[in-house]
């Protein structure tokens, strides 16, 4: 009977031969140095690198924020409060992600905010098909604030159905108001 080698500890000796050669390369103790000499200055005064000035510093292209002031974009009163859906369906169209991101930006920062979030459905289907819809998209919408850093005490899912439609007609174009999921503050 032929006898196999000790695989195992000359799988050993390899890696620990590689890892030998690496620990000797890289030296641990010291640290990269960096050049902050001043950029020479091109006739008329204008610096030879973008963006420093013609003293030799460098010029911030970062915008300054000023934090005491609400910005408009970020107040839950501005943002949109609709998601609509399509036909039997209760998965958030790519369109209204931003809108879903801007309540959770708004919510988050704030955790004493609350919000509910109304699921509806057109006529279309019996009433607890359309209940069962309107709790999906609704729950929809509160997994995707989850996501984005909203506590789940802070937001609520309810499903109205087809008990309180948008539009009265009994068109698609009514039939498409009412496939909609609504965030009210609460």
């Amino acid at each position: 009977m032929k006898q196999i080698p000790a695989l195992p500890s000359t799988l050993a000796l390899l890696c620990a031969a590689a890892l030998a050669g690496c620990a000797s390369s890289v030296k641990l103790d010291e640290t990269p140095v960096e050049s902050r000499t001043p950029t020479p200055v091109a006739a008329g005064g204008v610096s030879a690198t973008p963006g420093a000035r013609a003293g030799g510093t460098p010029q911030s292209q970062v915008a300054t924020v000023d934090l005491t002031k609400p910005a408009a974009a970020t107040s839950a009163s501005t943002l949109a409060r609709i998601v609509y859906f399509d036909f039997d369906s209760f998965v958030i169209k790519d369109e209204f992600k931003p809108l879903i991101e801007g309540h959770a930006k708004v919510m988050s920062t704030s955790k004493v905010k609350r919000a509910v979030v109304e699921g509806h459905a057109d006529e279309r289907g019996s009433r607890e098909y359309n209940l069962a819809l309107g709790q999906k998209r609704a729950e929809a919408v509160v997994k995707s604030l989850a996501l984005l850093g909203v506590g789940q005490q802070q937001v609520e899912a309810v499903s109205y159905g087809e008990e309180r439609p948008a539009a009265a007609g009994h068109d698609e174009a009514s039939w498409a108001k009412n496939r909609r999921a609504e965030l009210k503050d609460r």
